[in-house]
């Protein structure tokens, strides 16, 4: 027979502040993609996508000089930095609504297993820096016919 444990209020508090930190954790950031601040409060926007045989991923990098971009690869990851600077020095403004982010960011972006890393290339047109390389097979779609009965 199992004895009887005195109830300890505070420790389910504990335990709900644990669950409420890892939902947040899981909502807010992304493991795989690490966040660090800087541009738009975390890092810039990035869709990726397969075209034509090729992964492509794009970031959105308004306003910021492709010549303070940097992409490099480590590993099985793309690595995104740059920063993005203050136009104005003026530290008096009265802002009424600021969403824009100055400074320094990086991002980490897992690669999918068998990309050709050897076939990247880069282009910045119009704020979106835009990398492809060849995806593998696997990532290819495939049309499935549906059979109707």
């Amino acid at each position: 027979m199992r004895a009887l444990a005195p109830w300890k209020p505070f420790r389910e508090l504990s335990t709900l502040h644990e669950d409420m930190d890892e939902l947040f954790r899981r909502f807010f950031t992304d493991e795989e993609w690490p966040r660090t601040a800087g541009v738009y409060g975390t890092v810039p926007a990035v869709e990726s996508f397969v075209r034509d045989g090729e992964l492509v991923m794009r970031a959105d990098l308004p306003g910021i000089d492709p010549k303070k971009v940097e992409l490099a690869m480590e590993g099985h990851h793309l690595i995104l930095k740059g920063e993005r600077e203050a136009k104005e020095e003026r530290k008096e403004k009265d802002y009424l609504y600021r969403e824009v982010s100055y400074g320094r960011f990086e991002r980490a972006i897992e690669l999918p297993e068998g990309v050709d890393t050897e076939s990247i290339k880069a282009t910045y047109h119009d704020g979106v820096l835009e990398v492809t390389m060849k995806a593998p097979k696997e990532m290819v779609a495939k049309k499935v016919p549906i059979t109707v009965h």
